[in-house]
């Protein structure tokens, strides 16, 4: 509730505003016609109050709704204000509904941005991941072919190996029988020698 009754006026640009509307253009109006009004609206806009809350009581309902204030305008024989009120009613209600469309809409195209952005990253994830397993193939691949190439040098080294064992094997071979041939070759020259010594005796 309000302390004083200053308190309950209604401010003094807004009234200032409709009473320039509502007169015609030229027209000046006086602070006191000003203030006048502005304690008329008051006093009207309490009393209607009071009224739609006695409506309000009767339906055990402790919140105003546009129905009550229709019938307080009514006890208050004011029955000419009920269908441009209703009108007004009409208009502010289509304003709201738009204003909740339009805010509707808003989050619509902010969540499809946001929702179009996480398809986005997540596609870039699995590029990202396709191009690694990508990666990790070719090195395994290279790797592969690596171990082949070391394998083939292997091979070359294990046959490079033989073939010395087996030039090993044949030169032996050559000494020996090089040797054996040394040995018989002394042998005739030391027949031959001794058939010589016995000749010359």
């Amino acid at each position: 509730m309000a302390e004083r009754p200053e308190d309950l006026n209604l401010p003094h640009s807004v009234i200032t505003r409709i009473m320039k509307e509502a007169v015609p253009e030229g027209v000046s109006v006086s602070k006191e016609a000003r203030n006048a009004v502005s304690k008329a609206a008051s006093v009207f806009v309490l009393y209607a109050t009071s009224c739609a809350n006695n409506y309000a009581l009767k339906g055990k309902r402790k919140t105003l709704n546009a129905a009550d204030v229709f019938a307080a305008m009514k006890d208050m024989e004011f029955e000419e204000f009920i269908e441009p009120l209703e009108k007004s009613l009409q208009e502010f209600r289509h304003e709201q509904k738009g204003k909740k469309e339009a805010s509707e809409k808003r989050k619509q195209n902010r969540s499809d941005a946001e929702k179009a952005e996480g398809e986005d990253s997540e596609q870039n994830i699995s590029s990202e991941m396709e191009d690694s397993r990508e990666d990790a193939e070719d090195e395994e691949d290279v790797e592969g072919e690596e171990g082949e190439d070391e394998d083939i040098d292997e091979d070359i080294d294990d046959e490079d190996d033989d073939e010395e064992d087996i030039d090993d094997e044949e030169d032996g071979e050559d000494v020996e029988e090089i040797e054996d041939d040394g040995e018989e070759n002394v042998g005739q020259v030391e027949d031959v020698d001794d058939d010589d010594v016995q000749e010359v005796e």
